[in-house]
């Protein structure tokens, strides 16, 4: 089975066409986790799992709903800035095919208006810990959002591990950091995850290309993902992403890594089963 370790089947942005987007996942025999952004579509994302078979659901808020300013028509109609509350987390994360907390983490790329770098780093901070925290309470890996901001992420996962804390560990999802910033995620148990953005042609300039950094992996630390409907990989780029399009992913991955596209899905589908406890 392919496996979408990451997308939103549940978002709004399906709204129209998710019977025939579900039916095109159901043909291709792709499994996938809907992740949750705020409470709302985190408590969506669990009643949706409820009807459906080889789906499951993470709960968490992404650090772009900590500020006013964000605002997302695919996600959600209304947007609102969130109070992280940890228990209405934990009744939801408690729930049957609730398998990981997240996505969260930190995320310094654009600044919400009127505020420093510091205030935004230490809110978020404050509330990735919060996520930690219920990980580790529940038993649950963690999906870690991160961008520009991969030095504090490592540094607040190394204590958390280091204190014996986070046993499941986690993914840093949607991966577009360096070789060494990957690398250093490796001794802390953390699996990397990769999107359709590794089909995409590098950027001019860029030093580090996405392929060399899954080059320079283990296949058993990678897992796919698509983060749909966002970032639909070549050859569907510009379009709405669907789960099913993980295939692309898995198929670079084989293409970079010199390796069969089989063994790429079903490593990737041992390191999911593995990290997510799935039956």
């Amino acid at each position: 089975m392919l496996l979408d370790t990451h997308c939103h089947i549940h978002f709004r942005a399906y709204d129209k066409n998710r019977d025939e987007v579900l039916a095109r996942i159901k043909e291709k025999n792709v499994g996938m986790i809907t992740v949750g952004t705020n409470y709302p579509t985190s408590a969506s994302a669990v009643e949706f799992v409820k009807n459906h078979k080889n789906v499951w659901a993470a709960v968490g808020t992404h650090p772009h709903h900590l500020f006013p300013g964000f605002t997302d028509p695919d996600e959600e109609e209304n947007h609102s800035v969130e109070i992280f509350d940890y228990e209405k987390y934990k009744a939801l994360a408690v729930q049957e095919k609730v398998v990981a907390i997240g996505e969260c983490g930190i995320d310094i790329f654009r600044l919400p208006d009127g505020c420093s770098r510091e205030e935004v780093l230490a809110k978020q901070e404050a509330v990735f810990r919060m996520h930690l925290d219920l990980a580790d309470e529940l038993d649950l890996p963690v999906i870690v959002h991160g961008r520009d901001a991969h030095e504090e992420i490592r540094k607040i996962l190394e204590e958390y591990v280091s204190a014996g804390k986070l046993k499941k560990r986690g993914v840093i999802h949607c991966y577009t950091g360096t070789i060494s910033e990957a690398a250093a995620y490796l001794p802390l148990g953390f699996y990397i995850g990769f999107t359709g953005i590794i089909t995409f042609p590098p950027r001019k300039n860029q030093t580090e290309t996405l392929a060399q950094v899954v080059a320079s992996l283990p296949l058993d630390k990678i897992l796919i993902e698509t983060d749909a409907p966002y970032l639909s990989p070549v050859p569907h780029r510009g379009k709405q992403c669907e789960p099913q399009y993980v295939e692309f992913v898995a198929r670079k991955i084989a293409e970079i890594k010199g390796v069969a596209y089989e063994e790429v899905v079903e490593q990737s589908y041992q390191n999911a089963k593995n990290l997510f406890n799935l039956p």
